[in-house]
């Protein structure tokens, strides 16, 4: 299955992060410790779940990490709207912003499907049962 930086998802959501972090740059002082410290922390959430479920081999564990970072992609983008609220951000920045978070969750819920597939698939094949031994 490769590594998790193969993943298409996992490349589209690290663009979407750097774009946060270079946005988050030209706000006030002000809220460097308070609205872009939560703009940082949850994008980076989006790909460090991607990562770790991956990292956990089975599908329903990846499947629940990539449903957290589904979670922290909609945060994200609520902190992108509460930057334009704030005037911190213009309404272009919004748009192209929210045309890359929908990008990433259609990866993302596509990904999330896959996984339902594989784990779907992985439940049918018939185990053998184990033989045992009798010893004398």
């Amino acid at each position: 299955m490769g590594t998790f930086y193969d993943l298409e998802v996992w490349k589209e959501s690290r663009e979407f992060r750097k774009e946060i972090f270079r946005i988050t740059k030209k706000f006030p002082d002000a809220e460097k410790y308070k609205l872009a410290d939560q703009m940082i922390r949850s994008s980076r959430s989006v790909t460090q779940n991607i990562a770790e479920g991956h990292g956990r081999f089975h599908y329903q564990e990846n499947i629940q990490f990539c449903r957290i970072a589904r979670g922290s992609l909609s945060e994200t983008l609520d902190h992108l709207i509460c930057a334009t609220d704030c005037e911190y951000i213009n309404k272009e920045v919004l748009k192209s912003m929210k045309e890359k978070h929908d990008h990433c969750l259609k990866l993302l819920n596509g990904y999330i499907s896959f996984l339902k597939k594989k784990k779907l698939g992985e439940s049918n094949i018939i185990q053998p049962k184990s033989v045992t031994q009798s010893t004398m």
